[in-house]
């Protein structure tokens, strides 16, 4: 018998990846095929895997380019294949997101299921904007509306039933229907003085409230060119939101930033700028792939002795080299004569965690500097060993021979181009949607607009670490930022720094 795959209804939050669940971040990054909705964030879309399918059904409120049987259709076949499929969803699957009609013809064909509830809007969204839901100052009760309606027709909300709640009410999918809605409630003697607030694409760097009394709050939003997703909140508690208010304090609230370090070095700057309030998007745009079979660094393993110095110029060839010496057996003790000389703080603390601790370090963190650094250090006749990538800057190796240094260059790992799904980062860049994207080498350029498969990105602002990588963004006719020194530090200073002219929809 063929064996049937599965599927999963995943809610991917209201757009903040750190919002996603665990067991939703998991389920996509093992997913065969991922279908997905409009409103599923580009940093919950960049955790695709590049083996799994991506297939856009996206949707928004009178523009349905995918019908919704023919979206049930697509589970079933994908499902019959034999694929983990995850159906990923804005907000929660269950809450106005048609999740259980999905699963209807899913349960008629035999194909098992699961559902990953996620965080809704109707919740996150007026957190995010300092508006707590519930309030026992206020009010006892939160009520949770849809106020999306036929195209053309009215709305079926009782609104005198909801004047009698005396409640917080969430509207979801409200934008179009505002007006009416304030109108409905005011005409069923609800106080023209009750707060309100419109808050537009909530968790994410175009965040944007505008909070009023309920009969003054459409023609504000109009004036505030309110759009779609927003979340419409009426209730006492919208006072409370400049009082209570917290995201617009972090350093980078509204910079929404593309990383594109390889996946290996992402975590720490992602969770460092994400703290400090960006919304990130990871885009590993290159992958490092050690070197197999690596004869000529086994060669220069056996001839240690000879070697006075070794130099590496990143963390991953620290890295890669003592997974090799584990690989193959070499004992470390076999390098306790070397002295070691490395590029910049993150070099030095890898190398520092197998107990050594570099001998010389320049205080310009470039291959020319490191160079230097050796041939004025270094003794005639000594000989240093260089494992660092295949595409290695020449800057050292011809300052090296310029000076009559004598080395050994080892390939120790190839740069590999990365390839997503890119669809919601191409749009997001198209509509000016992008604060910069952070390049931390000229290989991360040239695989990001490899990835971007020739589209022109002179929208774009690059922040790079060094003038190398300034040089290749401009190849690209990019905007450059480059940061004070090589580090990742310093390029988030410089981030922290530009941010009111990196801050989007303010």
């Amino acid at each position: 018998m063929e064996k049937k795959g599965k599927v999963w209804l995943v809610g991917a939050g209201p757009s903040d990846m750190g919002l996603l669940t665990l067991k939703g971040k998991n389920l996509i990054e093992q997913a065969d095929v991922v279908v997905y909705d409009a409103l599923v964030s580009a940093s919950i879309l960049s955790m695709i895997p590049s083996s799994a399918q991506a297939i856009f059904v996206g949707k928004r409120a009178g523009n349905h380019p995918v019908p919704q049987e023919q979206i049930n259709q697509i589970l079933l076949e994908q499902a019959m294949q034999g694929k983990r499929v995850v159906r990923l969803k804005g907000g929660d699957p269950f809450l106005f997101g048609r999740g259980g009609e999905e699963l209807e013809l899913l349960i008629e064909n035999g194909i098992d299921y699961e559902v990953v509830p996620g965080v809704t809007s109707a919740i996150a969204v007026p957190a995010y904007n300092g508006i707590p839901v519930t309030h026992r100052d206020y009010c006892s009760s939160v009520h949770i509306i849809t106020a999306h309606s036929k195209k053309g027709g009215e709305l079926k909300i009782d609104f005198e039933a909801l004047c009698r709640l005396n409640g917080t009410l969430v509207f979801l999918m409200g934008v179009t229907a505002m007006p009416m809605i304030c109108k409905g409630l005011l005409d069923a003697g609800m106080d023209p003085q009750m707060p309100a607030a419109i808050l537009q694409q909530g968790t994410s760097a175009m965040q944007k409230k505008v909070v009023a009394t309920i009969s003054d709050l459409p023609e504000k939003a109009q004036q505030a060119q309110i759009q779609a997703p927003a979340v419409l909140v009426i209730g006492k508690v919208c006072a409370l939101a400049d009082h209570l208010g917290w995201t617009q304090k972090r350093a980078l609230d509204g910079v929404r930033v593309i990383l594109t370090r390889p996946k290996e070095l992402i975590s720490r700057m992602s969770k460092s700028l994400s703290e400090l309030g960006a919304e990130v998007i990871e885009l590993p745009s290159i992958d490092l792939v050690p070197c197999e079979q690596n004869e000529p660094l086994q060669a220069a393993l056996e001839d240690i002795v000879s070697y006075q110095w070794v130099a590496f110029t990143s963390a991953m060839g620290v890295r890669f080299f003592f997974d090799f010496l584990q690989k193959n057996r070499v004992d470390v003790r076999r390098l306790s004569h070397l002295r070691f000389a490395v590029i910049g703080q993150g070099t030095r603390d890898e190398l520092a965690k197998h107990g050594i601790f570099a001998d010389l370090m320049p205080s310009s963190y470039y291959a020319k500097d490191l160079a230097q650094a050796l041939c004025q250090t270094m003794q005639k006749g000594q000989r240093v060993l260089l494992p660092r990538a295949r595409i290695g800057s020449k800057d050292l190796t011809d300052i090296l021979t310029q000076n009559g240094i004598e080395f050994t260059d080892v390939a120790l790992y190839d740069t590999i181009y990365q390839s997503h799904n890119t669809h919601a980062v191409e749009k997001l860049i198209d509509d000016g949607q992008v604060s910069c994207a952070v390049f931390t080498s000229a290989s991360t350029v040239r695989g990001f607009a490899a990835t971007m498969q020739g589209k022109d990105l002179s929208l774009l602002t690059a922040a790079c670490i060094g003038e190398k990588t300034a040089q290749a963004a401009k190849e690209y006719n990019m905007k450059v930022m480059i940061a004070k020194e090589a580090t990742i530090d310093s390029v988030t200073q410089m981030l922290v720094e530009h941010a009111d002219e990196l801050r989007l929809n303010r």
